[in-house]
């Protein structure tokens, strides 16, 4: 062996590639990684701010309950400075929306040019709506119609909530994956050192050729490349993990593990009974009903009830007064209406729309479905053959071995076999790894990846 080429063998061999802090490297279960994702993850928080916001919706929708009160002051200037007296008025106005009923209460003392009293007055007014918004009709309309956007909205944000877990979860499974990937690697690279030192050892027994040396000169540079590119990748992946966690503590994943029964027929069936989807499209439905029915009421006249009582007189006290009591209807009804009318019009085909398009949402799932359940049976599948190339590269692994160490085959036959094991190996981690993928694509497609009680 010529020195140049020792030399080579050295840094081939002592050339460290291993995970920075294995040997320390504690590990995180799939189960942890979500816990402390939850915990420290910004993006969850972010997440559910939006949820917080829904309690106050209804309140700014509805028409609000307060108690107004004004208060007006002036000052009145007659040609006689003795008759300046201010013009004070103090109204109370109260909605009730739920029953449509709105009362009102006034007091005005305001100065008369031709005597040195003010006129005073006292009035009582109470209206109810008896056919638009007939006893807060129109109202509770409302309520129903923000009631169910706030529910589809909570739902909604369960599902922006669960697919950012989907997505850390496949995060999860590729870290699995290059964590793998990168110990066959590191494997293969230390196997293929071994070899280039046997066939030095050959060469100075003169039972190899140099061009055998170059060779597997060759093949460990590969390997020393592809170990290269897949530190890269478990390495960048790795700050992915720390960064959901929050941590950089180094660890070393375990294999995750789902419930691998995927059942189409009963999962589907289930889903369209109880699945958040199924509860958003029924919701989204009973919203477009509600607001044709809503905007049905609206096309009717303007008509309320009205009662009112009166007290007129003079001065601060309302002296010499002068009583009524009255009754009345009053009646408001746009001619042609065409604004109403239209919007009526609108929501019934918005309606319609609606319904078509949960119709074609459960088609579209169904198939999505469907196709996933297949994939996932492939990948099963493809994971038993990657099993058995495996076991069989093993075993024509090992004959080759044998045979070239007689010389019954060439190093080109013996290299072919090292390569197959490992391209096998590496079909093995990648298929196990897109079955996990999909898993979750499952388990997030059909609502069970994630239930309102669960959530963090």
């Amino acid at each position: 062996m010529t020195k140049k080429n020792f030399v080579l063998l050295c840094v081939l061999f002592f050339c460290p590639f291993g995970v920075k802090g294995e040997d320390k490297a504690r590990i995180l279960s799939l189960e942890e990684f979500v816990s402390l994702s939850a915990k420290n993850d910004t993006m969850f928080e972010e997440i559910l701010a939006d949820e917080l916001a829904l309690q106050y919706k209804k309140n700014l929708a509805l028409p609000a309950r307060d108690l107004v009160v004004t208060v007006k002051s002036d000052y009145a200037v007659f040609q006689d400075p003795h008759k300046g007296k201010p013009d004070v008025s103090v109204s109370l106005e109260k909605l009730f929306p739920f029953t449509g009923t709105q009362v009102s209460a006034g007091y005005t003392s305001r100065p008369s040019a031709l005597s040195t009293k003010n006129f005073s007055d006292f009035s009582v007014l109470i209206s109810q709506p008896i056919a638009r918004n007939a006893f807060g009709r129109t109202t509770k309309y409302q309520d129903k119609l923000i009631g169910a956007e706030i529910q589809i909205a909570q739902y909604q944000i369960t599902e922006a909530y669960e697919d950012y877990l989907a997505q850390l979860m496949v995060i999860y499974c590729t870290w699995h994956e290059a964590y793998h990937k990168l110990k066959i690697g590191e494997s293969s690279y230390q196997e293929n050192l071994k070899l280039l030192r046997n066939v030095h050892d050959r060469r100075k027994s003169k039972i190899a050729l140099p061009i055998d040396v170059n060779k597997i000169k060759l093949q460990v540079l590969a390997k020393k490349e592809k170990l290269v590119d897949l530190k890269n990748i478990f390495e960048r992946t790795q700050n992915l993990v720390q960064k959901a966690i929050q941590d950089k503590t180094i660890y070393q994943p375990d294999k995750p593990s789902f419930n691998s029964l995927v059942d189409f027929s009963q999962t589907y069936a289930r889903f369209k009974k109880t699945s958040r989807t199924a509860q958003i499209l029924a919701l989204m439905e009973k919203k477009s009903a509600l607001q044709v029915s809503k905007n049905a009421h609206e096309l009717l006249p303007s008509i309320a009830l009205r009662l009112g009582y009166e007290r007129e007189g003079t001065g601060w006290d309302i002296a010499e007064k002068d009583e009524m009591f009255y009754g009345g209807i009053l009646w408001t009804w746009p001619v042609p209406h065409q604004n109403k009318k239209a919007a009526h019009s609108l929501s019934r085909v918005n309606a319609q729309k609606t319904r078509l398009a949960s119709t074609n949402t459960y088609r579209r799932l169904y198939t999505d479905l469907e196709n996933l359940s297949l994939q996932i049976q492939r990948e099963r599948h493809l994971m038993d053959i990657a099993q058995e190339k495996i076991q069989l590269s093993r075993s024509i692994l090992k004959d080759e071995t044998e045979n070239y160490s007689f010389g019954k085959v060439t190093l080109n036959d013996y290299i072919q076999a090292v390569n197959a094991l490992d391209t096998h190996r590496f079909s093995r981690v990648v298929h196990d790894s897109q079955e996990k993928k999909l898993l979750i694509e499952w388990l997030r497609l059909t609502d069970q990846l994630l239930t309102k009680n669960n959530k963090k």
